[in-house]
């Protein structure tokens, strides 16, 4: 009990000074004295609430759904190297965006939300295209048959994206950018955006804790003790594909946060599912805020796409955790 009390506090503190250092370095230096006294220095005081702000709080928004979408996928498949990204499903979600942006489509029902909207239903047919044609090829979906599974509809969906960018006439610069992964200038809209699904989605797997440990025994070992294994397959997909979508929707492609942050919290907190989701959401939003942060910062006043800086970091560890399958060491979803 001592060892899970100190990793939340110590994963909360870890996101206050991330949130903090994220609205506070950059070009202009903002003052803490600007949260209760904006007559201190007014320019900073607009720069932190319409441009700062709400860029840490979506940067955080998105590394948490990915982060937590990749623990439940990861759980559900029993497998480390599985995340929105590597499965593909992010890809799906960019399909369902691209489209939305070349087509210009609109609803007037859902308004703002069609983006995300779309995008989700992209991820979520992915997901279950993915899964199908992995469980024909090898009933047993292993890691490998997966992995390669969600590489070539990746490569699929890749060519469908390139397609519609070179069709494009002024939707091109608007798509290319998105692509890149990004949260700069996307202010408060955005942020309400992603709330939504960020909630509805978080809870849909955070209610299968509980299950998705009883799942890492087997499916038949899970309806033994009583869990509805349909259901709970049921919600964790469509969880994670909301998450993945709306995350994509809002900030583009952005891989391997869904890969490396519930990898690193179970090498240190553990695997227990109750806990490993909750912090993993908190983690997630950390590293992407630092990796927002240390990609406006780098190379000042230039600013540098954020998938660049995830990629950096996860590749890597998607190399390491490979090596360790391969070798037959072992590392437990």
């Amino acid at each position: 009990m001592k060892k899970v009390a100190t990793a939340y506090v110590f994963t909360c503190t870890l996101l206050i000074i991330s949130i903090w250092c994220g609205v506070a370095i950059g070009s202009v230096h903002i003052p803490i004295e600007v949260l209760w006294n904006q007559s201190v220095d007014e320019t900073a005081a607009n720069i932190f609430w319409k441009i700062r702000l709400p860029r840490v709080l979506l940067a955080g928004l998105v590394g948490a759904s990915l982060a937590i979408a990749g623990a439940a996928f990861q759980g559900l498949l029993k497998n480390p190297l599985a995340d929105p990204y590597t499965l593909g499903i992010s890809s799906g979600a960019s399909v369902g965006a691209v489209m939305t942006i070349f087509f210009n489509i609109s609803i007037p029902v859902v308004g703002l939300y069609a983006l995300p909207t779309f995008s989700m239903i992209g991820a979520i047919i992915t997901m279950v295209v993915v899964m199908s044609f992995a469980k024909i090829v090898d009933r047993s979906l292993k890691m490998e048959t997966l992995i390669l599974t969600g590489v070539i509809f990746s490569s699929f969906l890749g060519s469908l994206i390139s397609l519609m960018i070179a069709l494009s006439g002024e939707e091109l610069r608007q798509v290319i950018g998105w692509l890149l992964g990004s949260v700069s200038m996307r202010g408060w809209p955005y942020v309400q955006m992603i709330i939504p699904f960020v909630i509805v989605g978080s809870l849909m797997l955070w209610t299968q804790r509980r299950e998705l440990n009883v799942l890492l025994y087997g499916e038949e070992r899970a309806k033994h003790l009583g869990v509805n294994v349909k259901r709970s397959k049921y919600l964790i997909l469509v969880g994670g594909s909301m998450l993945t979508g709306a995350a994509v929707a809002v900030s583009g492609t952005i891989g391997f946060v869904g890969l490396v942050v519930p990898h690193m919290t179970r090498m240190i907190w553990g695997s227990d599912h109750r806990h490993l989701l909750t912090l993993s959401f908190l983690n997630g939003a950390t590293l992407l805020i630092i990796c927002d942060l240390v990609a406006r910062t780098i190379i000042l006043p230039r600013e540098l796409p954020i998938g660049v800086i995830t990629a950096f970091i996860g590749a890597p560890v998607f190399s390491y955790i490979f090596y360790k399958q391969r070798r037959g060491k072992g590392v437990r979803a």
